[in-house]
């Protein structure tokens, strides 16, 4: 994620801070000390809450590369989604099963439930009615919220998934609209800016169920860039840009003398070569190696993964003799849904 710091990694997850996080910290320091402790003890609960998701997925074969924390909360970024309701099930009831540990912890050692939450209350106390909290707001089904991925995960194993993310996603749409509603009426800004959060982010999440839904029935060759423009490897920076300004491209597939795909040089990779004003830098020396490859026959949901994982700009896609052929992009991928979604549905008799 953009605008984010990383700090730490753990069990192979990195842990990242965004940038107005620091700042929000800093404008409670400055105001009180005791606010700013409190801040940083939710957000603690709130990374354990995460991790709680990261180690389910885990448990299924799903990789979490890192884990960032926002001014609402934290956002744990899985390689892919789970593939099976029960899974995704699991995955989204581990994180508010963390706090409901947390919570039954302190509540043994003496803790109590005091609400509304004052700095001055003990820290057990403190501690308890946190993550007390954060459960029960978790588990709202407010898609894509954890509540509201248990709701899908519930209604796919009756329906299908796009369908099912579809009602989550207007359930979630719809207690948005509540949450919006309440923090106008009430002045209370961050629960107007969770809701835009939680908008956003069920429509985002019904678009990509939709062209997943989309990518199992067709092959990669149908929705793959055919016309572009590839760089050799000891190509120089200048020649990346001509290519850059004299096409639409922004990454470019990268040839060996024997014209195998060696790497991708993104945009962002050239133009942070370009700030070094080194002449001996060439297009070989920059760009990403170790990027997979799909080939035309290749279903495009293996392919949308695969790119998904890989967190690539660009996946090339090689022929049956191992050529390159064609590229893969998000806009492809974007493109062929707005087709087919467009495209009037048979009936079937």
């Amino acid at each position: 994620m953009s605008w984010s710091i990383p700090i730490l990694r753990v069990a192979g997850i990195q842990l990242r801070i965004h940038v107005t996080f620091l700042l929000l910290i800093g404008w409670l320091a400055i105001g009180s000390t005791a606010a700013a402790i409190f801040l940083l003890l939710l957000f603690f609960c709130v990374v354990l809450h995460e991790f709680g998701h990261a180690f389910a997925a885990k448990a299924f074969g799903i990789n979490t590369p890192d884990i960032t924390l926002l001014p609402i909360g934290g956002v744990a970024r899985l390689e892919r989604m789970p593939e099976e309701p029960v899974q995704e099930l699991i995955i989204a009831v581990a994180g508010p099963a963390v706090n409901l540990v947390i919570a039954g912890c302190f509540f043994l050692t003496g803790g109590s439930f005091i609400y509304p939450l004052t700095l001055s209350m003990g820290l057990r106390d403190l501690v308890l009615t946190i993550n007390v909290m954060l459960l029960l707001f978790n588990l709202l089904p407010a898609f894509p919220m954890d509540g509201g991925r248990v709701l899908r995960a519930l209604l796919a194993t009756r329906l299908s998934y796009a369908r099912a993310t579809q009602i989550a996603a207007n359930i979630g749409q719809a207690c948005a609209f509540i949450f919006g509603l309440l923090g106008l009426m009430n002045g209370n800004y961050m629960l107007v800016f969770i809701a835009l959060f939680v908008y956003i982010g069920a429509s985002q999440e019904a678009a990509l169920a939709q062209m997943r839904d989309v990518s199992r029935r067709f092959p990669v060759s149908s929705a793959m860039v055919r016309e572009f423009r590839t760089l050799p490897e000891g190509a120089t920076l200048q020649e990346a840009v001509d290519a850059l300004l004299a096409t639409s491209q922004h990454d470019f597939p990268v040839l060996d003398e024997s014209g195998n795909v060696a790497g991708i040089l993104t945009r962002h990779d050239l133009i942070a070569a370009l700030r070094k004003n080194d002449p001996a830098i060439r297009v070989g020396d920059v760009m990403r190696r170790d990027i997979p490859t799909v080939t035309t026959g290749t279903r495009f949901e293996e392919a949308f993964r695969i790119m998904q994982e890989c967190n690539c700009p660009a996946v090339p896609v090689l022929d049956g003799m191992k050529r390159l052929v064609g590229l893969l992009t998000p806009e492809n991928v974007s493109e062929l849904m707005m087709v087919q979604s467009a495209l009037p549905r048979r009936r079937v008799a």
